[in-house]
């Protein structure tokens, strides 16, 4: 669910005209939904609500600090890959005691800054982070806590090769075989008490399964190291949980834990989970504006504003984001978010493509269109998550505005950047 709609032939998000934002703001622009990421955090709690989880927001996805702090607002804790994205959560006024700590190349800086804030644990990735974390909590004199990454080595098939975690050939984590003897050094270590176990599968998972595979291969475990006298009280199932990129393709939060939460229930555990994608994906839109159209041999381009440099999923994972006009004619059908969606009347089949010097700068390949002008708004739909917070400044391209949309309002929560903020740091030397 979303709270983007096309009323009397327009877009709108929550109570604003899309077209109104583009009159103020320009674009290309990130318009986000402060009712659809509510929604969908809310969903989360209620549908896990039985194992009371403790529900951490995944930073990466979308990291904007102005949504942080909406959501912090709603209980949420958060799942931080770097000291950036946890010093992001202060400026947000989150609870650090609900932060979860990520990624394999933790720096010393980085691991000291956390235990000070005082996280509820990292997620330990190699037995060489864990014997530093320990070492740096002991030259802090602060005694902090850890979860042990493992690859239960299941995967859904659906799910890219890029963003594929959960099997034994990655960088993440250690593998399911190694776990008992990772305990049986570590888990009475003075400096971290490792008493938690993470998995994270990947990004996006299509089905409950993975989770369910992944449960049944860690609960022995969990039971032999408690039989060893080792205390193991929290499971970090991490994230992965789809979006509907396009309509009815992707399970609700619901789905997923009525296959896990039966797993859980009476085992004495506490239960973190780390959605950052289902929460965000389809709370927000990529707007952009047609330049140009062209045509090259059989293939016809609609050239936009937007490029590979906002949104770089297409080019980098084949990510599909369904495309439409912001403004329909009048007594048009509304569309529906397939990617086999064909419109009444004139339609163009056309590359969707951005200016860029690059051959993979594109949004959409081989979309039905209506008939669209230069001038013409189009909206890239489920572009909130991994969206902005991979843009970048290729082609020294300024970076899009953020706008955070709530009722009948909106304002910008990230201004549109400047030639000046592109070599601003470079002068300051």
């Amino acid at each position: 669910m979303d709270y983007f709609n096309y009323r009397d032939s327009k877009l709108f998000c929550e109570g604003v005209d899309i077209a109104d934002i583009a009159a103020q703001v320009g674009t290309p622009a990130y318009i986000y939904s402060g009712a659809t990421l509510l929604h969908h955090y809310g969903a989360m709690a209620e549908a896990f609500a039985a194992v009371d989880p403790l529900i951490c927001f995944s930073v990466k996805s979308l990291a904007n600090v102005h949504v942080l702090k909406l959501l912090a607002a709603a209980g949420s804790g958060f799942d931080v890959v770097s000291g950036g994205e946890l010093s992001r959560v202060k400026a947000a006024g989150g609870d650090t005691t609900k932060v979860v700590f990520a990624g394999v190349g933790k720096t010393d800086q980085e691991i000291v800054d956390a235990i000070k804030a005082n996280i509820a644990l990292f997620n330990v990735e190699s037995e060489a982070e864990f014997a530093n974390i320990s070492r740096l909590a002991a030259a802090t004199g602060i005694k902090t806590r850890a979860s042990l990454r493992i690859n239960p080595d299941v995967y859904d098939p659906k799910t890219h090769s890029y963003t594929t975690t959960g099997k034994a050939e990655t960088k993440f984590g250690v593998d399911i075989d190694r776990a008992a003897a990772f305990f049986a050094a570590n888990g009475r270590d003075e400096n971290v008490r490792l008493d938690a176990i993470h998995v994270h599968l990947g990004s996006p998972i299509y089905s409950p399964q993975p989770y369910v595979d992944a449960i049944g291969k860690l609960l022995p475990l969990i039971e032999t190291l408690r039989a060893d006298g080792l205390e193991i009280n929290t499971l970090n199932l991490g994230g992965g949980f789809a979006a509907d990129y396009e309509a009815g393709k992707s399970p609700l939060a619901v789905d997923y834990a009525n296959a896990i939460v039966p797993l859980l229930a009476g085992k004495g555990l506490k239960v973190i989970i780390e959605p950052g994608r289902q929460i965000a994906a389809n709370a927000g839109i990529l707007l952009t504006k047609v330049l140009y159209r062209k045509a090259g041999g059989e293939k016809k381009f609609v050239i936009v504003d937007a490029a590979m440099t906002d949104l770089i999923r297409p080019a980098l994972y084949q990510a599909e984001h369904f495309i439409y006009p912001v403004a329909l004619a009048q007594g048009a059908e509304v569309p529906q978010q397939r990617f086999d969606y064909e419109p009444a009347g004139a339609v163009r089949r056309v590359d969707i493509v951005g200016g860029l010097c690059e051959g993979s700068d594109f949004l959409g390949k081989d979309r039905l269109l209506p008939p669209v002008a230069r001038g013409d708004l189009l909206a890239v739909f489920s572009a909130g998550a991994y969206g902005f917070v991979m843009s970048s400044q290729y082609n020294s391209r300024p970076r899009a505005a953020e706008v955070l949309v709530e009722g009948e309002s909106f304002r910008v929560i990230r201004r549109r950047e400047t030639y000046d903020d592109l070599y601003a740091a470079e002068l300051d030397v």
